[in-house]
């Protein structure tokens, strides 16, 4: 009865070694570890363009996790690329979109991490900023060269969120952005933030679980209990939803 849990992939290219330029798919493994430790099946999702298959991905699982990676495109929210925006990813941010809707159509609870929560944001009319220097008064480190699993500042969760059931009032993240939410979508909205007013956190209006979180909550589930609670409520969403298929 173990609910099956997507984890979108990306793409990896070898940089050196015997196939320089070889393209891998991957994800990070703090991604596979936690939904073990949370009770659900992990299987990874391989980017491929081909909208019938993906949908057939979306209709094999029973929730969805949109993974870290690179910037999403400014095109998709109507905006030039600036000189700070990062390397982007066209084959990813359509992949994701794709995921995005067929997992919404088919009702299935997503979780998405850090771009996961931008490419969530940006599929519904959302918009960010190419880099946080674009931000007034975002003067937090939200880039942080420390461990991975080091949390090194505080978000502010609202009250009206499936968040503060879990982690309650406030809680530490670690923190590996430098794009963020800027306009938020439509039927959506926020459910935390950092103390210098980035959105940290968004949650879908309505029944679906649909919650995105812009910090790394896989790389301290295995040491800090209330980051591993937030992978478990997220299973035991999709076992609730699993048994009423």
């Amino acid at each position: 009865m173990k609910p099956i849990i997507g984890i979108s992939g990306g793409h990896l290219i070898d940089s050196g070694g015997r196939f320089p330029g070889y393209k891998r798919a991957y994800v990070n493994d703090d991604y596979v570890q936690s939904v073990v430790k949370a009770g659900g099946i992990p299987y990874i999702i391989p980017v491929v363009d081909d909208e019938a298959v993906i949908e057939q991905q979306i209709q094999q699982l029973d929730g969805l996790i949109l993974s870290g990676g690179d910037d999403v495109s400014p095109l998709l929210y109507g905006e030039e690329p600036l000189t700070k925006l990062g390397p982007t990813s066209p084959e990813r941010d359509a992949f994701d979109k794709l995921l995005i809707k067929y997992a919404i159509d088919q009702k299935k609870p997503i979780l998405a991490i850090c771009r996961g929560v931008q490419i969530l944001n940006v599929a519904f009319g959302g918009s960010l900023y190419q880099d946080l220097s674009y931000k007034e008064e975002a003067n937090i480190r939200h880039d942080q060269y420390s461990r991975t699993d080091m949390p090194t500042h505080n978000v502010i969760i609202h009250e009206d969120s499936k968040l503060f059931a879990i982690l309650g009032r406030s809680a530490l993240v670690n923190s590996f952005h430098h794009q963020a939410i800027k306009c938020v979508a439509e039927g959506f909205k926020v459910t935390a933030t950092a103390r210098d007013g980035v959105i940290e956190a968004i949650e879908k209006e309505g029944e679906d679980y649909v919650v995105g979180v812009q910090w790394h909550p896989e790389m301290m589930a295995a040491k800090i209990p209330t980051m591993l609670a937030l992978f478990r409520n997220f299973v035991e969403e999709a076992l609730r939803r699993k048994a009423f298929v």
